[in-house]
């Protein structure tokens, strides 16, 4: 039986894991809303980067072969259109019943058919005056070509029979963004129509001088995978040629057609031939086809809290006496932040307390994905102007957040930050922060190393852990990454930490093969691990030999799961499970080992080929036996759950994990925790002195203001 699951088709199981949220009767209705959004703004991904590199793949060569399943790039594209037409066959029942649901609580989306002759002449006034002056409509011919549709846009399209004979096409694109995705129908309270829609009813009032044989609404989503590296000349400036291969990106060819109508098959044939694109790649939605409205609505329910989640709110980690200064509390004792249960201030004040004291000589950060607003960034801005040396490695290649890094890096660099923008061949994922600091003589690393991004926003949707520590020895090897990657290199050794792309894969390995060793003498052997996707082959091939050598392996992962487990004499020892909620699990934990000889990580990579050969990522060590033991701790928690949780089963289908225990759902149970810790008792220590600088915002304008030349 083979113990492998291609990566594409994992993924679409993933994403049908999160549909299953937005149909869930368990899940309040606005939050079903956001399910079904997010749901379809993955696949729109999907396509444009997975969907896009196996075409590419498609152009260099036909028997390029995936290296566990041997799928051809065409038959995985096959299979997966077969496997996204009945995915969207579920999200259009999904979408009906979210509907229906919503009228019972006033709110209603609207079509011509449901409202009387006096609301489609508000209507209709309402487009005379208001949208069709905005319109930019085209008649496909001889002297006008077929028009670029952009990505992701929503078009009206018409079959026109002009009055000598023959048809052409009419094309309105409807995402002009002047006028409101969500019009109100007068004299209908809570019902709406899409702009898109009205524009379509209205078709032949703009395309007057023909008539209006068939119409319907399309939409293309286009190939978004570029390959920075080797498309880059050495003698461009790196910055602005990312600034200019996003433009790029946005003409790339279609890989799928969306439709709103039925059409003539000669229409659907013609508008192929015009987007370069197989029939079998066009897609009939009964739904929008763009469920990006749906947050308007949930905006509109927010008086009903009965619809939504009940409010959660980060705590204040226990670890921390508050009103003190972190860094004094850091060198007590490691420290580790479990986002979003834990607030990240004590993060942000980490930062701002470096960013002022004045024995601190440096910050030294990787940037991945900030918030757009980032507190961190200023902190980072604001130690420059203090004349600190501030070095950041800023990832340009994050993708479709490349835009705000690139503003992100001119700010810093205006600021007197070092920027540098990341390696040759490699992009730099790792989440490191190293702070270095003089007093009484003596150098002092605090470090920080997270599972996530610097991202104040995310902080609060996604599971992750954020580790502190003034441990020397992390320390010096948290400077060497740094070293290394401001001379465009990568760590060549590491004793604490485990750094990709040269010494974390490797590392792994060794730690399952010591597994494997212990069960091979008899001895209880295990592999608890935690992360978002598995496809590395090394990995899971050393997963399946530990497998069959006795050692038990738990493995929670989110997303893609290239291994297949339970099957007899390969994989049996082995349990997948994955945990879709109201918060995106985002962190990654390994654990090798049995209690009292433990090795127990938190990394930035998941165990995806990319990440460990491809990626700068850093893994680091739990070495404080309490945070070892509450990882531990949070890890079985997740295994428990019995309300949020799948398992896959040898059949390669996930199935709710249902049992007799007491209901567990371990993210709720986490928050719970949280909110019990913060509400102890903190035993009460006085604030320690940071600096005697002025205030942080008068000084950082004046000092912004004196170098634009402001009086």
């Amino acid at each position: 039986m083979n113990t492998y699951i291609n990566r594409e088709l994992s993924w679409l199981k993933f994403n049908e894991r999160v549909l299953e949220e937005a149909e869930s009767e368990s899940v309040p209705l606005c939050e079903r809303l956001g399910f079904a959004s997010i749901f379809q703004s993955n696949l729109d991904e999907f396509f444009m980067v997975r969907v896009g590199s196996l075409e590419d793949q498609m152009l260099v060569s036909r028997d390029l072969r995936d290296n566990k399943t041997r799928m051809t790039a065409a038959e995985q594209i096959s299979a997966i259109l077969k496997e996204v037409s009945r995915l969207n066959r579920r999200r259009d029942a999904v979408y009906a019943a979210l509907m229906s649901r919503l009228e019972e609580q006033g709110v209603r989306l609207v079509n011509f058919q449901k409202i009387g002759e006096r609301e489609s002449g508000e209507l209709e006034r309402y487009f005379d005056a208001e949208i069709a002056p905005l319109l930019s409509p085209t008649v496909v011919s001889k002297r006008q070509p077929f028009p670029f549709l952009q990505n992701k846009e929503i078009y009206a399209v018409g079959v026109l029979a002009g009055k000598n004979g023959g048809e052409k096409l009419g094309i309105i694109p409807c995402g002009t963004g002047v006028f409101p995705r969500l019009i109100r129908v007068p004299g209908q309270p809570g019902a709406m129509m899409l702009s898109e829609e009205l524009i379509l009813h209205f078709l032949p009032k703009v395309f007057s001088s023909h008539r209006v044989v068939s119409k319907s609404l399309i939409r293309v989503t286009r190939n978004a995978d570029i390959d920075a590296d080797a498309l880059y000349d050495e003698d461009l400036d790196y910055r602005e040629f990312m600034a200019q291969l996003i433009k790029q990106r946005r003409r790339l060819a279609p890989v799928r057609l969306e439709l709103s109508r039925e059409l003539d098959g000669d229409i659907v044939e013609t508008l192929c031939t015009y987007t370069d694109l197989k029939p079998e790649a066009v897609f009939r939605c009964r739904s929008p086809l763009d469920l990006s409205f749906l947050s308007q609505i949930q905006d509109s329910l927010r008086q009903n809290p009965a619809l939504f989640y009940e409010k959660r709110f980060p705590q204040r980690s226990a670890q921390f006496r508050p009103h003190c200064a972190v860094m004094p509390q850091i060198k007590e004792g490691d420290k580790l932040l479990s986002y979003p249960f834990e607030s990240m201030k004590p993060f942000l004040d980490f930062l701002q307390e470096a960013a002022s004291d004045p024995n601190v000589v440096s910050i030294k950060m990787t940037l991945y994905r900030v918030a757009r607003h980032s507190k961190i960034v200023e902190s980072l801005i604001e130690a420059a102007e203090y004349g600190k040396n501030v070095l950041v490695l800023v990832e340009l290649k994050a993708r479709f957040d490349e835009e705000n890094n690139i503003e992100w890096s001119r700010r810093l660099e205006e600021a007197g930050c070092q920027v540098i923008y990341g390696l040759d061949g490699y992009k730099v994922h790792c989440k490191l922060c190293l702070v270095t600091r003089r007093a009484d003589g003596q150098t002092e690393y605090y470090t920080q190393i997270g599972t996530g991004n610097y991202n104040e926003k995310t902080a609060r949707l996604y599971t992750d852990l954020s580790l502190m520590t003034a441990d020397p020895a992390i320390g010096m090897e948290a400077a060497a990454v740094f070293q290394a990657l401001a001379m465009g290199e990568t760590v060549e050794d590491s004793q604490q930490l485990l750094v990709a792309p040269k010494c974390l894969q490797n590392r792994v390995l060794a730690l399952i093969d010591r597994e494997i060793a212990c069960a091979r003498k008899g001895e209880p052997a295990y592999i608890g691990i935690k992360i978002n996707s598995l496809t590395d082959k090394t990995i899971i091939d050393r997963l399946i030999l530990a497998s069959q050598e006795g050692v038990k392996i738990d493995l929670v992962v989110r997303g893609i799961c290239c291994l297949l487990p339970g099957v007899p004499g390969e994989t049996e020892n082995i349990r997948v499970i994955s945990i879709v909620g109201r918060f995106l699990e985002h962190s990654r934990i390994y654990i090798f080992g049995t209690e009292g000889r433990q090795s127990v990580y938190i990394a930035s990579a998941d165990f995806m080929t990319r990440n460990t050969l491809r990626r700068v990522e850093v893994a680091a060590p739990i070495l404080d036996a309490g945070l070892r033991r509450r990882l531990t701790e949070m890890f079985r928690t997740m295994l428990q759950d019995n309300q949020q949780a799948r398992e896959l089963k040898n059949t390669g289908e996930y199935i709710h994990v249902r049992n007799d225990a007491t209901p567990l759902n371990c993210q709720e149970f986490f928050y719970r925790q949280a909110y019990q810790q913060a509400a102890e008792p903190v035993e009460a220590a006085p604030a320690v002195p940071v600096s005697p600088e002025k205030p942080r915002q008068l000084r950082s304008w004046l000092l912004s203001a004196f170098r634009k030349g402001k009086k």
